[in-house]
């Protein structure tokens, strides 16, 4: 939300322009959004609609955007489900306005899920989402309006910008007109309001490097919203609720400062800093009893002093009063602020640290002895601030010197500098995740060869993403034509999470070599163990008419996965009925033996199973016997009796 915030006060500073924050109505009003911009070098700007006049050309709305772009930005299993939305015709709606694009898709929510797209001459500068998705790359809804961006530019629906709407309103209009949309959405006012105090107290233009000397913000009504936050969980858990919602709205806060340590403010985020810390300090035994706990957002609470310490000018005197606080709130609160106390003691002047940003890079980084648990949390958000400021060799000679391999890596190939971030690679990339990030950044710099060649690499590295990173080198493959590479890459997220799409698109890529794949996929579904492979493994065996080895995929299962065990019956019940009778009876009868008349339905399911297998193989008399067994043994279980009559057993 930080060039949001900067972006709305250059608006709100001008009166008639106070309307900009129509457009981010449902994203303030209905969900709040929490997709990330794209990770690209700051271009200056901030991330705000474009006054530009709209590309006439619909086919070439977003510059450089294609279905293996959208690969590249989102992982295999979210292009999936993306791709599956835009079948399904999910995007409800999607407007253009200049450079910007809104779109409405539907999800498993009531109301849709609110995509804005940001764009250029040069392509995508934003892309968000109001869905709670914070994993790895784009969401489902952005997949799915980008596919219509691509595949049907032509449903584009294009409107007059914010800017065109505003020209044709005078100064009168405009007061009417946000009166108006409070009175329709009162929430904006608290939107206005908080805006506003930012803006009115705040520098007119945020510094490039060095922030304001002084704190000019007021921050008391930080402090009160923290003490309102605790009043009204207390009166929350009071009425019987369980939730905590304290964690989240401070994270709100604490989210303010933040913006500010990103426009450059750090005096002012400080002032907020502090509000909101000794408020917590002073009124938190009101909710201790309750079992609050501080650990969810402690972690970004000090990150965010550190940050802020690291951008401010701050006299001798000022540095003394913060760190003799930050003792004192580490104390009473049994917080951890180690990370703020060293941002303060080092500060830039620290001599060490200015050997490292000159080049001169000792064998202990930036630390003289023994280096901490925090020691990368701070070189990451030195990094940050770096970058911000644009000073990059010195954020290369930093990252360098505190083993931030991939920040290194990457901000070499997003500077250009390609022949170095591949030299570096083959000495210092250690990680699976370290070359998965270069090779995004150096297909972004469209040095697709030189990422394919990084990504297989990655491959053989330790790490936590090789499905990931195999789909993602299996896609850049076959947009290099390079169909061996690709084969390659999707066996080996194969052999990490199985799938039946995977497996058929391997057929396809192996061609007449497919044959002797098959037997080493095969081979591979019956010796690995991945929890949640089940269904891909029982699809997989089933397609290649495997019936055993589908048995023994769901024989032990629990009757948790009913729906894929009756799958398998299903298929199975000419071949092996002896087996179904079995296993369904085993299932049924432990229900009824148990008397758990909750789960009778389940059983009579099973039963049915056991019914149909009993026939299949021309024993209706063992079925009828073995029928007449349970109405024995069960005939006082009246719900049972009754499910029996009513399914027609």
């Amino acid at each position: 939300m930080g060039h949001w915030a900067w972006g709305m006060g250059h608006w709100l500073m001008g009166f008639s322009a106070v309307i900009s924050l129509i457009p981010l109505i449902p994203l303030i009003y209905l969900i709040p959004s929490t997709q990330s911009p794209l990770p690209l070098i700051p271009r200056g700007g901030p991330e705000f609609p474009s006054t530009q006049s709209p590309i006439p050309n619909p086919s070439m709305l977003i510059p450089k955007l294609s279905e293996f772009t959208i690969r590249r930005h989102a992982n295999a299993k979210s292009f999936q489900r993306g791709e599956a939305y835009y079948e399904a015709d999910a995007v409800m709606s999607l407007t253009q306005r200049g450079n910007l694009l809104l779109a409405e898709v539907e999800g498993n929510e009531n109301h849709p899920y609110q995509v804005r797209l940001n764009f250029d001459t040069d392509g995508l500068n934003s892309v968000k989402c109001s869905c709670p998705y914070d994993r790895d790359g784009w969401c489902k809804h952005i997949v799915a309006t980008l596919l219509v961006c691509v595949r049907q530019p032509e449903s584009i629906d294009e409107r007059p910008t914010l800017e065109e709407l505003l020209s044709r309103l005078d100064d009168q209009q405009t007061h009417r007109l946000l009166q108006s949309l409070v009175a329709e959405y009162p929430k904006l006012i608290e939107a206005i309001d908080r805006h506003v105090n930012l803006i009115t107290y705040s520098s007119a233009k945020p510094p490039r490097i060095k922030p304001v000397i002084h704190s000019t913000i007021d921050a008391k009504p930080f402090g009160q919203k923290v003490r309102q936050i605790i009043r009204n969980a207390v009166s929350a858990w009071e009425d019987g609720y369980d939730d905590d919602p304290i964690g989240e709205e401070l994270l709100s806060l604490i989210e303010t400062a933040v913006d500010l340590c990103e426009r450059g403010d750090g005096n002012n985020a400080i002032a907020i800093l502090e509000a909101i810390t000794s408020a917590c300090v002073e009124n938190w035994d009101d909710v201790a009893d309750y079992g609050a706990d501080n650990y969810e957002f402690l972690p970004e609470l000090n990150a965010a002093w550190c940050e802020a310490i690291l951008i401010a000018e701050l006299t001798p005197g000022e540095k003394v009063d913060i760190q003799v606080n930050l003792e004192s709130w580490q104390e009473e609160w049994d917080a951890d602020f180690d990370l703020a106390s060293e941002a303060l003691r080092q500060g830039w002047d620290y001599p060490p640290l200015v050997q490292v940003l000159q080049g001169n890079i000792p064998e202990m980084g930036v630390w003289e002895e023994q280096i901490p648990d925090y020691a990368d949390d701070l070189a990451l958000i030195r990094l940050k601030i770096l970058e911000r400021q644009e000073r990059y060799q010195e954020y290369l000679y930093l990252a360098a010197a505190e083993g931030q391999t991939e920040q290194y890596l990457t901000m070499l190939g997003r500077l250009g500098r390609v022949d170095e971030a591949i030299t570096a690679a083959q000495s210092q990339m250690n990680t699976m995740e370290a070359a998965f990030a270069l090779a995004k950044t150096l297909a972004q710099q469209d040095s697709l060869s030189e990422a394919l060649d990084i990504a297989q690499i990655g491959l053989n590295l330790p790490g936590n993403c090789q499905y990931e990173l195999g789909i993602w080198t299996s896609d850049l493959a076959q947009e290099l034509n390079d169909q061996e590479a690709a084969l390659s890459a999707l066996m080996a997220a194969f052999q990490v999470r199985a799938s039946f799409v995977d497996y058929q698109k391997m057929a396809e890529l192996a061609g007449e070599n497919w044959e002797t794949v098959k037997i080493d996929l095969l081979q591979i579904l019956r010796t690995f163990g991945s929890w949640g492979s089940e269904a891909a493994k029982v699809d997989i065996f089933l397609y290649e008419g495997l019936i055993d080895d589908a048995i023994h995929i769901v024989n032990e299962l629990s009757s948790y996965y009913a729906d894929l065990i009756q799958r398998v019956m299903d298929a199975v019940i000419s071949h092996k009925p002896s087996w179904v009778i079995a296993n369904a009876r085993r299932r049924a009868e432990m229900i009824m033996d148990a008397g758990k008349a909750e789960y009778y339905d389940q059983a009579v399911q099973w039963l049915k199973k056991a019914r149909a297998a009993y026939l299949e193989s021309g024993r209706k008399a063992d079925w009828d016997s073995y029928k007449a067994k349970l109405m024995q043994e069960h005939g006082r279980k009246r719900k049972l009796m009754g499910l029996f009559k009513e399914k027609g057993m």
